[in-house]
């Protein structure tokens, strides 16, 4: 496997969560990419705003874009955010085999249930990445909860 450039592929996570939050969303953004070639197979952001689709979180939008494809074993996913449960065990189930997260700060997440179940999870915890979901946070808290399911 070639070595992808995790701060880069982060980079352009942060990018997707970025534009998420300037459009009035939770920031959390997502791509995944193939550990093979590096291709970015599919990203997006958080859609809680802008779809009205509370499950569509950053990690979501990510292989949704990517569609179908035969096996995820190969690839990684980059996540501006540590993810909830809905996305680990979409990760878990879909045997993406790494996690990149870019924060651990405003969300443990579930680094730890990725991990037991043989998954590679890097953890950055990328200073943009903390900065933005804790300005989200302060600014919008009612949202934040919502997003991970209610107060």
């Amino acid at each position: 496997m070639p070595q992808l450039d995790d701060v880069a592929f982060m980079k352009r996570a942060y990018l997707l969560a970025l534009k998420g939050y300037n459009e009035g969303g939770c920031p959390i953004g997502g791509v995944l990419v193939d550990n093979e070639t590096g291709e970015v197979l599919g990203e997006g952001h958080n859609m809680l705003v802008q779809e009205g689709n509370p499950i569509i979180h950053g990690e979501m939008s990510a292989m949704r874009a990517a569609g179908r494809m035969v096996t995820r074993r190969n690839t990684t996913i980059y996540t501006t955010l540590s993810p909830c449960m809905m996305c680990a065990g979409t990760i878990a189930q879909f045997k993406i085999g790494r996690v990149v997260v870019g924060d651990t700060v405003n969300s443990e997440g579930n680094v730890e249930f990725l991990r037991t179940r043989g998954i590679e999870v890097v953890v950055l915890n990328d200073k943009d990445c903390i900065e933005l979901v804790q300005k989200f946070r302060a600014e919008k808290p009612d949202l934040w909860l919502e997003d991970w399911g209610g107060a």
